[in-house]
């Protein structure tokens, strides 16, 4: 597939997904779809495993699906998909850490570059349509000043507020990596056009996200990576003492709360909000491995490897604030979740073969 391959559909409003073809944008899309809504995925296709996401959207929904194969950072071609829109969810985006170490430019001009390519073409409509854009924990930086102490399996914080409801909006920013610095700069664009020129838009720091469609990384998507070593026979590198303890939110839950939004932009515009699983589902990684032990009927063999600069300790979603607003909480536990996750992959590598293990990384 190459070029712009169009579904055939009237020019009424679409729903647009910038990065469409990924992992969240699939899940989103695929739900949207169901709706009986028409939505446009704008996608490179660069990122791994996308181009089948997109296969298996437009094999599904046919006539409902419009796609316009390319970059966001494009700013003409990103206008002309603006122009059709009556909303926008942008989740195009350099989505590794390690990434942007080695690539800062090309991180910058996919994160921050692309997003003012966005916000410059919703700004130009006479009536723009409302934005929601999709930052990270990132953000906040390692959180050095965050006391842990180890407790058995896991780190926990030393502070009973951050243990029992995570780190909130106003715990200070710190990019600390490029990453986290083109993410971060977005984060803050979008909330400064929101405020300066009025455009209905929110941001959405996430936290670590999970679920079908996900063909992840030893770089992002862990928890699928994980999987993926252990249904490939694989090892897994554990980076530190494995003690680090991320809240994980199954991709479902992060659908419900992107559709809440979005019937609350008037409320909401011009705020960030923390979303991910909460401290009800934190799990530490040497906690996965046992999990997933127990899915698997065998713990994956593990490599230790040396901490990774700026990698947190520990972080968990307070998103008591879009709670507040929405009425949002996650309904899908870890157990369940990655159950979910492990079916979805294992059904799928009969047909993926080979392939999976080329396009996730995994040797």
């Amino acid at each position: 597939m190459s070029g712009s391959a169009r579904g055939e559909m009237s020019e009424s409003p679409a729903v647009l997904i910038t990065g469409g073809a990924g992992f969240i944008g699939t899940n989103l899309s695929a739900r949207l779809l169901a709706l009986g809504e028409k939505v446009i995925v704008y996608d490179s296709l660069v990122r791994k495993g996308a181009r089948r996401n997109l296969e298996w959207l437009a094999k599904r929904f046919g006539a409902g699906l419009d796609v316009e194969i390319a970059d966001v950072r494009d700013a003409e071609k990103l206008r002309n998909a603006v122009q059709r829109a009556d909303f926008v969810f942008h989740f195009a985006a350099q989505v590794a850490v390690t990434t942007s170490v080695h690539e800062p430019l090309f991180d910058f001009q996919q994160n921050l570059l692309g997003t003012l390519n966005l916000l410059e073409a919703v700004r130009a409509i006479g009536n723009p349509p409302p934005l929601i854009f999709t930052s990270t924990n990132k953000v906040y930086g390692p959180l050095d000043n965050l006391a842990l102490q180890g407790n058995g399996t896991r780190y926990e914080p030393q502070d009973l507020q951050v243990l029992i409801h995570g780190i909130n909006e106003n715990s200070p920013l710190d990019f600390h990596s490029p990453y986290g610095c083109s993410k971060g700069s977005a984060d803050q664009y979008v909330l400064g056009y929101a405020r300066i020129y009025g455009l209905q838009a929110a941001v959405f720091r996430m936290s670590c996200i999970y679920g079908p469609h996900q063909y992840g990384t030893e770089d992002q998507g862990w928890v699928a990576h994980f999987l993926i070593c252990a249904l490939t026979g694989k090892p897994v590198s554990i980076y530190g003492n494995g003690l680090q303890v991320r809240d994980i939110l199954f991709v479902n839950d992060l659908v419900e709360a992107f559709l809440l939004a979005r019937a609350s932009m008037e409320r909401l515009s011009g705020q960030a909000f923390n979303i991910g699983g909460g401290a009800a589902n934190t799990i530490s990684l040497l906690e996965m491995m046992d999990l997933i032990s127990e899915i698997h009927g065998r713990i994956p063999e593990t490599r230790r490897e040396d901490s990774r600069p700026g990698d947190q300790g520990y972080y968990s979603s307070d998103f008591r604030k879009f709670r507040k607003a929405t009425g949002w909480q996650p309904k899908t536990g870890i157990g369940p979740g990655v159950r979910a996750l492990y079916d979805w992959l294992a059904s799928n590598y009969p047909r993926i073969g080979t392939s999976l293990v080329r396009e996730t990384g995994v040797r």
